[in-house]
């Protein structure tokens, strides 16, 4: 898992979330959890965490993600615009 996109909308109560989960290396070869949120229309906040291994920080980012899902985030096809993006 290197990226991936998540949104949260509930129409009732006007709320328009997403979430974004990175998991990157570092320069010394220390790895990252990076993660953004915010509403749609606003900047988002984003927090690192660091680990000293791929597995570790992919093993908190899989967690991270069932907590999100539990709280009704869903992924889009967002993150398939990002890569093509990047690919580009």
């Amino acid at each position: 898992m290197n990226q991936i996109y998540l949104e949260r909308h509930d129409l009732d109560k006007n709320l328009h979330r997403f979430y974004q989960i990175f998991v990157i290396p570092g320069l010394f070869g220390e790895w990252s959890l990076v993660r953004g949120w915010g509403k749609d229309w606003l900047p988002e906040t984003v927090r690192k965490d660091w680990f000293d291994t791929e597995p570790e920080a992919a093993s908190a980012a899989k967690k991270l993600l069932k907590e999100k899902q539990r709280k009704g985030y869903r992924t889009s096809g967002k993150e398939l615009m990002v890569y093509i993006a990047v690919i580009s």
